[in-house]
């Protein structure tokens, strides 16, 4: 059963100015409380009798405006201006400032109908927004436009920067509060997934670490019997069709998924990053793959090779899209097409990311052993990985990294299309295509990047672009 997010909560600012038709901010107050009842977000805003029409005007309504939204600091993920009429810049902007509440702020303004340009019914807001916008830009305070400069909120254009807008809100939320888990240290072989804890913390993400040994020490103790672990076993079996692997291996996974999701849950951790290669195979005898598919499915994304900046990634477009996200390897050329590769991992994607509909009966996902390292240490300890190709569909890649050379969290992201191009390979993969691939490949190249990159079969760059360089303040390439 996958995670469910929190609903969005805003709070709601409507804007007013005195000498402009102040019915529109009854009609618009109304309407847009509507609209966002129906699209599921959550509201906090000032009532008819705390305010004239529940609008802010006047620096006494700037100050109840604000206390409001402070006695619910805890609840509040954003906030959305609405402008029905030209409305009070400096009150907005004061009620806003007082707050304090340093979340994404959305900016919008009712449309004018031609037909009604009297001095009863002219709104104005066309204007006004741009006054608005001014006085928050000398405030200090970062806001986010609608697609449209006015814009019906009752249309699907508003609608659209409605849930884009609430995306936004859980990526800053999210990660300005997250707890990622670190189970063992970074594989020796893997300098490229070094990252720096303190420039994570600063922005609010938070690493556990525990070691590998205290893991695997926690699973061997566990009986074969335990009623979770019998739990745990089932839930494997139903997940993905395991022909052909020992009961043995699949018992053990159990017991370390087990003792993962207890950690987990003890230490409040919404994602992680695992060590596999190869103390995994030597001295437990599976890989964890199936275990992190199952967890990303979930909605709680799980990286390989400790790959915390990676992992960064990951959550950041789970919370954006509500859809699993996956790490990949930017693995390979597709022929002579510049602009399509190939991705791949071992693998420890998510089911949901797995085709449902098959080129070839290989397109499948199951559980296999991993076939790069078995050579080395056993087939028989490498068993657990999820195998096939990923969906046909369009998706995001993002990438995050720590500079600390440069003090700073840098990242890159885009938009591109995962295709039915033919490809026999193993471990989890698939063919993508992304416009000006090679302008990509050679910016992450120059600039250093890892090797691996997160995939989310969603369409959200610009949310999480936004979220990460205005409201986070990193540094971020968004490839188009």
């Amino acid at each position: 059963m996958k995670t469910q997010p929190k609903p969005v909560t805003l709070g709601v600012i409507v804007g007013n100015r005195g000498f402009f038709p102040s019915h529109l901010c009854d009609s618009g107050r109304k309407t847009i409380l509507k609209i966002l009842q129906q699209e599921g977000i959550q509201t906090i805003c000032l009532t008819p009798e705390d305010t004239k029409y529940g609008a802010v005007f006047s620096l006494e309504d700037s100050h109840k405006c604000a206390d409001l939204f402070k006695a619910n600091r805890d609840d509040i993920d954003g906030i959305l201006i609405t402008l029905p009429n030209f409305g009070e810049e400096t009150a907005i902007a004061n009620a806003v400032r007082w707050a304090g509440l340093d979340v994404p702020v959305l900016v919008h303004a009712f449309p004018d109908d031609v037909t009604k340009m009297t001095t009863n019914d002219r709104r104005d807001s066309f204007c006004g927004k741009m006054s608005c916008c001014n006085n928050l830009k000398q405030y200090g305070i970062r806001y986010t436009l609608t697609s449209l400069h006015t814009v019906d909120p009752e249309s699907e254009s508003f609608r659209c920067n409605l849930h884009n807008f609430a995306g936004m809100c859980r990526v800053v939320r999210g990660l300005r509060s997250t707890r990622l888990g670190a189970i063992g240290a970074r594989p020796a072989a893997f300098k490229t997934v070094r990252y720096s804890e303190k420039l994570l913390e600063h922005s609010g993400i938070s690493v556990e670490t525990i070691d590998l040994s205290e893991i695997f020490g926690r699973a061997m103790r566990l009986q074969s019997t335990d009623k979770r672990v019998t739990a745990k076993l089932e839930e494997i079996r139903a997940y993905v069709p395991t022909k052909g692997v020992a009961s043995e291996a699949l018992t053990k996974m159990a017991r370390l998924g087990t003792v993962i999701d207890g950690w987990m849950e003890e230490n409040e951790l919404v994602a992680s990053a695992l060590q596999c290669w190869t103390a995994m195979e030597e001295f437990y005898g599976v890989v964890p793959c199936t275990l992190m598919s199952m967890m990303s499915n979930d909605l709680m994304p799980s990286a390989c090779e400790t790959d915390i900046a990676g992992l960064v990634g990951m959550y950041a477009m789970v919370l954006a899209s509500g859809k699993p996200s996956a790490l990949v390897d930017w693995n390979n050329n597709y022929g002579e097409d510049p602009d399509k590769g190939i991705v791949f991992h071992c693998s420890n994607l998510p089911k949901d990311i797995f085709t449902d509909e098959p080129i070839s009966p290989e397109d499948v996902p199951v559980m296999d052993y991993q076939a790069i390292i078995a050579g080395t240490v056993g087939k028989e300890n490498t068993f657990g990985t999820v195998v096939g190709r990923v969906r046909a569909k369009p998706f995001t890649y993002c990438r995050v990294s720590t500079d600390d050379f440069n003090s700073r969290i840098s990242a890159y992201l885009g938009e591109g299309e995962l295709t039915n191009d033919p490809v026999k390979t193993f471990g989890g993969y698939g063919v993508v295509r992304i416009p000006n691939f090679q302008k990509l490949l050679a910016y992450i190249c120059e600039n250093g990047f890892e090797h691996h990159t997160a995939i989310n079969l969603s369409q959200c760059s610009r949310i999480v672009h936004e979220a990460l360089e205005k409201y986070l303040g990193w540094e971020v390439y968004l490839h188009q």
